[in-house]
């Protein structure tokens, strides 16, 4: 029987083991306390300790223990009691938490004294984990004992016993992943190598979007699924971190960079480009169409009369006829200059007085004017000066209460159209003028 309990303790130490949880499902206890007996020819003696346990349920656990008693006598110490139990162990608490307290209870075979026999053992105690793997246990019992002769005498001994130990738990779980987290608890058991994992084995998501961390480039921050967890604030369908345009209005079309298209580049999005096709350089309004002044449907970039309406056929032209019918009374002399001046003259206001009275009195005429110069000095200087020539009498027609839009066309000649010969200063003289043209419009 020795042989047995022998072979019994040394299988306990050789069988390959697992931790004891519902992964896991062994340990192994070593421990070391004392025992004493409760009747009257009782003792007190030192008891290691080893068990295999075997997980079952989260509240049930088999264990197979091994007791010995060692009772010191005449300064020795001497084998007393080896007492091998099958035991259930009911816990009270799950896997989860450190401190585990349990009952246990099972029936035994003790050896006392060269004496053999059936027995079964109670008792309570408590694991306290300090790491996954391993728990410090304390727990107290009974051992009930055999009848054992002694001399002439009969004697039953009961015994009580107190052990501290360590468990140890170990083993290979199924973690098909390899993320730390057994696929039986594993909610995500197909998480790629090497990505930081939840206790339910699922990937981080530290904002919480529905985007894991490993692909998701805005992890601290909210985003959406489609760009790959970043937000987008102005829902352009262009991550925030890309978007050099973020105030993008709702539902505009916009660019790879978040801005709004503009195919015509005039400054104006697509989206509210009432004239997307508007030609490079044009200027346009608001709506992004080319600017009209006189607002006759001829862009002005088209337009060889900008301030004056008139019908597309004429190129924003006013339709106009030379006022043939003006009977010559009515025909305005040129108004003259001195030598390199361009202002006007006393005594050729009275020719301008005339010019407006003519326009006043006949609001369908306009005036065209040609402004010109001798030819002294360079040609870029005289066209300069014929066109200073040109915005006194401007000036001297507007002063006096006629619309600017009635004076049709402002053309500066310089030296380019002579009247008289240059040779001389008289035909000079006779050269540096503002000569007008009087037109009828329809």
């Amino acid at each position: 029987m020795k042989k047995l309990l022998l072979l019994s303790l040394i299988l306990a130490f050789t069988v390959t083991l697992n931790a004891q949880t519902s992964d896991k499902k062994w340990g192994l206890g070593i421990g070391v306390g004392a025992y004493g007996t409760i009747t009257d020819n009782g003792g007190l003696g030192f008891m290691p300790e080893l068990y295999l346990s075997r997980y079952l349920s989260p509240r049930l656990d088999l264990m197979l223990k091994g007791d010995a008693g060692l009772f010191r006598s005449d300064l020795k110490s001497n084998l007393d009691l080896v007492n091998p139990f099958l035991n259930l162990r009911y816990k009270f608490s799950d896997e989860t938490k450190n401190f585990r307290p349990y009952l246990l209870a099972g029936p035994g075979v003790l050896w006392d004294n060269s004496e053999t026999g059936l027995n079964f053992n109670a008792g309570l105690g408590g694991k306290f984990y300090f790491n996954p793997n391993t728990a410090l246990f304390v727990e107290a019992g009974y051992i009930h004992s055999i009848d054992v002769e002694r001399g002439t005498e009969t004697v039953s001994d009961k015994f009580l016993k107190a052990t501290v130990g360590l468990e140890f738990d170990f083993g290979k779980v199924k973690d098909s992943d390899m993320d730390g987290v057994s696929d039986k608890k594993d909610k995500c058991p197909n998480t790629p190598a090497g990505v930081a994992v939840d206790e339910n084995g699922c990937p981080l998501d530290t904002d919480g979007d529905g985007v894991a961390d490993y692909i998701d480039d805005c992890p601290t921050v909210a985003g959406l699924t489609s760009l790959k967890g970043c937000p987008d604030a102005d829902g352009d369908g262009v991550a925030d971190k890309d978007d050099k345009c973020a105030d993008t209005p709702k539902g505009w079309k916009v660019d790879a960079t978040g801005c709004p298209l503009d195919k015509d580049k005039d400054g104006v999005a697509d989206s509210i480009d009432k004239c997307a096709d508007t030609p490079a350089g044009v200027v346009v309004d608001k709506n992004g169409c080319p600017i009209d002044t006189d607002g006759d449907g001829v862009a002005d970039y088209l337009d060889e009369c900008p301030t004056v309406s008139g019908p597309k056929e004429n190129k924003g032209c006013p339709v106009i006829e030379k006022a043939a019918e003006v009977s010559p009374e009515m025909m305005i002399e040129p108004v003259y200059f001195d030598y390199d001046k361009s202002n006007v003259l006393q005594v050729e206001k009275a020719k301008i007085e005339k010019l407006v009275n003519l326009l006043k009195s006949n609001t369908n005429y306009n005036v065209d004017l040609t402004g010109n110069a001798d030819s002294k000095g360079t040609e870029e200087y005289n066209m300069k000066l014929s066109e200073q020539r040109i915005n006194s009498v401007v000036k001297s027609i507007t002063s006096s209460g006629v619309k600017a839009v009635r004076i049709s066309k402002q053309k500066p000649l310089g030296e380019t159209s002579p009247a008289a010969t240059n040779d001389t200063e008289e035909g000079r003289a006779l050269n540096r003028r503002v000569t007008f043209e009087v037109i009828k419009t329809k």
